[in-house]
């Protein structure tokens, strides 16, 4: 019997494995993956420094390990170089495989923008553990010196990153094109709220403007020229601009991909035996949307691993409400679909719904100790955001 092939060891690959493993314990399972294929919290990547935990202690259940447990044959670092949707075989670099249901999860590859100067190779983007010990490095977490963080990007992602280095005592600087952080998450004012708490832990801003050019400064410290002329002295640059779907292998295969890698209801790609989801996955279900949030990948698993145990089963996303960790203002949000007309309304302090024409809830946001109200709110919504 061809085994079930997974390709990537990320949250969604690992949780497709084990909710399969519930519903099937006798089918061949094979999970294919760049990297070592340890298990961790991609979200604890963004909080380790001000917890001082080392890149190994993210770890929380080792390669061998989850492969013993869940009957796997783990083939790590090992690359998949194309795939034959016809003939239901994979190449890798470890050889080729027939496979009798395949599902990617590539996870996605961080944005990087041009950026002049004759350190722009020395910019660091996390999004993945070994990125984390890359830049882990850099700071000389453990030792006593205050390194200065430039941040290019005030979304979720960076900050995350933010709050988490200004607590860590390292001195932050934040870069980003819009006037205020996470500014096209938030309501204007929960934006603001976001950016004086993190100003509190002292974070610097550089708002409407961008990373012009990086060049080599004295000893190991990088000049950073910004769009507006001014410059800061720093070192290191954290590009936390976004995540861009991984589509490679999809485009080698000819499966139809925009954003992401289209699925239908039951996760399929265009080819049928292959299915896709978590970060590289464009969902129908959710209104041709990529999903880059933990709770979607969680529920897509569940539902996939039922499909590939021989129920077919659709995806639903719920209202899926997301915590950002900033522990300096803690933020919950729920947000509208893209393109959803309406406009964000202050309910009480802490709390905003954005309403559509018709006055209906659409969305929401909680700050502070308003969050612990996020259940609760999820109920108040009319159309789940997700």
């Amino acid at each position: 019997m061809n085994p079930v092939i997974i390709i990537g060891a990320g949250l969604a690959g690992w949780t497709t494995a084990r909710e399969f493993r519930k519903l099937d314990t006798n089918t061949p399972l094979m999970v294919i993956t760049l990297d070592s294929g340890d298990f961790y919290a991609k979200p604890s990547l963004s909080n380790a420094c001000a917890q001082k935990r080392t890149p190994a202690q993210l770890v929380s259940t080792p390669a061998a390990k989850m492969a013993e447990t869940l009957n796997v044959t783990l083939l790590a670092h090992t690359r998949v170089e194309s795939i034959d949707t016809v003939a239901k075989t994979i190449a890798s670099s470890n050889g080729m495989f027939s496979y009798s249901q395949l599902v990617l999860a590539t996870g996605a590859q961080p944005i990087r923008v041009p950026v002049a100067g004759d350190a722009a190779d020395k910019l660091l983007s996390i999004n993945s553990l070994d990125d984390f010990a890359l830049f882990h490095a850099r700071l000389g977490a453990g030792d006593s010196s205050r390194k200065h963080v430039l941040i290019m990007g005030a979304g979720l992602i960076g900050c995350e990153f933010a709050n988490d280095l200004a607590a860590s005592g390292h001195q932050v600087t934040v870069v980003d094109p819009a006037t205020s952080p996470m500014a096209a998450l938030l309501p204007a004012q929960a934006s603001m709220d976001l950016r004086d708490a993190l100003t509190g832990l002292g974070v610097n801003w550089h708002l409407g403007t961008t990373v012009k050019a990086v060049n080599t400064a004295d000893g190991d410290r990088l000049q950073v020229e910004l769009s507006n002329g001014q410059k800061a002295l720093v070192d290191i640059v954290l590009s936390a601009i976004g995540l861009r779907a991984d589509t490679s292998l999809a485009q080698t295969a000819g499966l139809t991909h925009e954003r992401g890698i289209v699925v239908d209801a039951t996760l399929q790609t265009s080819a049928p035996h292959v299915f896709a989801l978590g970060d590289n996955a464009q969902y129908a279900s959710a209104g041709e949307r990529t999903l880059p949030y933990v709770m979607p990948i969680m529920s897509a698993a569940k539902a996939l691993a039922a499909t590939l145990a021989g129920t077919r089963t659709d995806i639903v996303f719920p209202v899926m409400p997301v915590a950002i960790k900033t522990p300096a203002l803690p933020v919950v949000v729920a947000p509208p679909a893209p393109g959803t007309p309406g406009a964000w309304h202050a309910i009480e302090p802490g709390l905003w719904h954005f309403l559509d024409p018709k006055a209906q809830t659409r969305g929401f946001v909680l700050t502070g100790k308003q969050t612990a109200r996020r259940a609760e709110q999820s109920k108040c919504i009319s159309s789940p955001a997700f």
